[in-house]
């Protein structure tokens, strides 16, 4: 498998987030080597994206465990998931797979492929389950099938790494924000998906928490990809 490295500069300055452009899109951009077919998984994670999640878990695996909130199908699990099993690292896969209010009965992103008629109600474990079987990651994704809340209430373990992309909701993605972060270790990273830093193109959750996070001192910005917020964290 084709390793891709990431620069981590020690003591580099941080951008002013305001007026960094987010990088567009590259329609020819390198693939991590997947032993899955990845477009055939239910997602929503652009190509660049997926190459940088994929390039800080596994320089980050190497010095403790990651957790993803928001897990869907397992599109982003895969990547971070084939990364940690680099150093032999495990990911914890947080996600209730009811679905965020987005992907609800007549909302913009409902799958009725992923809809459970006999119990009405959204249902996306079956297919993760699947995703991670066919990508061989049994036995380095842990999932954890409950609300980011119940998941962090008695949560104590340092985490290398942490990938924030659940529900966009501003009271959702607050949550999360709050129960996670404070876990990251000194020197790991934080990803936040789906900024957008024009309303008129997305919800305003993600980018909230993103801010938040600079704010509170605790983070320094390393760079924005796509819509792919990355933060180290350095107190």
């Amino acid at each position: 498998m084709q390793s891709f490295k990431p620069s981590f500069v020690a003591g580099a300055p941080s951008p002013s987030y305001n007026s960094r452009p987010f990088n567009p899109i590259e329609q020819d951009i390198m693939r991590v080597e997947l032993p899955v077919d990845i477009d055939a998984v239910k997602g929503f994670l652009a190509a660049d994206e997926a190459e940088a999640l994929y390039n800080y878990a596994e320089k980050a695996s190497a010095k403790g465990p990651i957790l993803e909130v928001g897990s869907y199908c397992g599109k982003s699990t895969i990547y971070l998931g084939v990364a940690a099993r680099q150093n032999n690292g495990v990911v914890y896969a947080v996600d209730h797979h009811r679905g965020s209010e987005e992907h609800q009965l007549g909302e913009e992103y409902h799958d009725p492929a992923l809809y459970d008629n006999s119990v009405a109600l959204y249902d996306t474990f079956k297919e993760f389950r699947k995703n991670m079987r066919a990508a061989d990651l049994d036995d380095t994704v842990i999932p954890l099938v409950t609300s980011s809340k119940i998941a962090a209430r008695m949560w104590s373990t340092p985490l290398s790494m942490v990938f924030i992309d659940g529900g966009h909701s501003f009271e959702a993605a607050e949550l999360d924000y709050r129960s996670w972060a404070s876990h990251v270790q000194i020197g790991g990273i934080l990803c936040i998906h789906d900024l957008f830093p024009n309303p008129d193109e997305g919800g305003q959750a993600p980018i909230t928490i993103y801010r938040l996070a600079l704010a509170s001192g605790l983070f320094e910005e390393l760079e924005v990809v796509n819509t792919l917020g990355i933060l180290r964290r350095i107190q």
